[in-house]
């Protein structure tokens, strides 16, 4: 039998604890859209998770609001005012807005 113990662990190591520490999962489903949202853009770019930053963002900001976790300031979670939500309704939206407003001030 190895030093290791019966299934293969160090029983020597301590384990250490995540970095962020423990939070409680959504069991109410309270960001179960902005989830959604996010797991759907990794599955459409191929889990292209760089592409798919604005999601992740609007999911920690649902968690936080909603005390799911601690609240953080964006930047030290790697995100930057850049970082902002443009869905393609809200882009399509942007693109025919001229052409509506100038209609609605005739």
């Amino acid at each position: 039998m190895s030093a290791g113990g019966a299934f293969g662990g160090n029983r020597g190591v301590r384990p250490v604890p995540p970095e962020k520490g423990v939070f409680p999962l959504d069991h109410l489903h309270e960001c179960d859209l902005e989830k959604k949202d996010y797991l759907a853009c990794l599955k459409s770019t191929g889990a292209q998770s760089e592409k798919c930053r604005m999601f992740s963002k609007k999911y920690l900001e649902c968690r936080m609001e909603r005390n799911l976790m601690a609240k953080q300031d964006m930047s030290e979670l790697g995100f930057s005012d850049k970082d902002v939500l443009v869905t393609p309704s809200e882009e399509n939206h942007k693109l025919q807005s001229p052409a509506s407003d100038s209609k609605e001030s005739k």
